[in-house]
């Protein structure tokens, strides 16, 4: 019931003009959310540069069905890795793409004019010294989106993969993935899967991480740990001293604004941090989903924001 009513509440222009006008909601909003423009990400991204951490900048939009539309978010990627060379960044900052952003819902040709916009974005990735990953959407994507990270590494080696442990396939896709110079950040999970292809149960999917973690740092890949969960992060800490792994040959990745503490925590420890930066226009829609993906979150985000860890 309170999945359904935050993804109402997600389509609404008058609940996000309340959330925009009222104090504790915008203060909320800027806390999860750079900004709605690329200058707000550029000046988030180079205080936590500042800070020791590490940052994936993602410009916020998904599900593009005109291909104007999808050539236009391209452009806004390649415009932002401008700003990330001038600053001179580098590898400090790399940008994290939704390939359905790009056009690989579109139909017909979908998948062609996605892999021809991520390549323009991943050359201006290269140009300024750092890389691309592709997040992972819902299970019908991941097949498309595996085959095109197939053939963006032939040119660009070092494009990152997203895996979600609560899909039954990940711990496979887990083994093709853990090879020299693979880089693949294993999230949980948030879309509303069917049982039959996803884990349901919130110890399963847990148990699942787990599982999808030992293979990776047992691999030789490039391991990306992005959890909050306290128990995961020390489950990986034991993982890699188990596998001899030394710190930088894999990375913690956290999202603005989540325990912020905690980040700040491993870098002092000597860990490699990454921090997952919002921005954009639709910046209401990615904070109200975020919540219904997973509606204990907001129960979460309520309690960051009263203690601030």
């Amino acid at each position: 019931m309170v999945r359904s009513a935050l993804l109402g509440a997600s389509h609404s222009d008058r609940l996000r003009l309340a959330v925009e006008r009222f104090p504790l909601t915008r203060n909320l909003v800027e806390r999860y959310v750079a900004g709605t423009e690329q200058a707000d990400a550029v000046r988030v991204a180079g205080d936590l540069v500042d800070d020791g951490l590490t940052v994936t900048i993602d410009h916020l939009g998904e599900d593009t069905l005109d291909r104007s539309q999808a050539t236009a978010v391209a452009q806004a990627y390649v415009s932002l890795l401008e700003a990330v060379q001038k600053n001179e960044f580098g590898a400090d900052v790399e940008v994290s793409v939704k390939l359905s952003a790009v056009g690989q819902a579109l139909p017909g040709d979908g998948e062609a004019i996605a892999l021809d916009n991520a390549r323009q974005i991943c050359q201006a990735a290269a140009d300024a010294g750092t890389t691309v990953t592709l997040d992972m959407e819902n299970h019908t994507t991941t097949d498309s989106t595996l085959g095109i990270l197939r053939e963006l590494r032939q040119d660009f080696p070092s494009t990152g993969a997203v895996l979600q442990a609560y899909l039954r396939r990940t711990e496979a896709d887990c083994r093709d993935l853990a090879h020299e110079g693979s880089r693949v950040r294993l999230c949980k999970g948030a879309y509303n899967e069917p049982e039959s292809v996803a884990f349901q149960d919130r110890g399963e999917v847990d148990r699942s991480y787990v599982r999808c973690m030992k293979v990776l740092f047992g691999g030789e890949g490039y391991p990306m740990i992005a959890t909050h969960d306290p128990r995961l992060v020390e489950i990986a800490g034991s993982l890699a001293a188990r596998h001899r792994r030394e710190q930088g040959s894999y990375e913690y990745q956290m999202l603005y604004g989540i325990r912020p503490r905690e980040q700040r925590r491993l870098v002092r420890a000597g860990e490699k941090v990454r921090v997952y930066v919002p921005y954009g226009q639709e910046w209401y829609g990615y904070l109200v989903r975020r919540l219904a993906e997973k509606p204990a979150n907001l129960a979460f985000f309520l309690r960051s924001v009263a203690s601030k860890k």
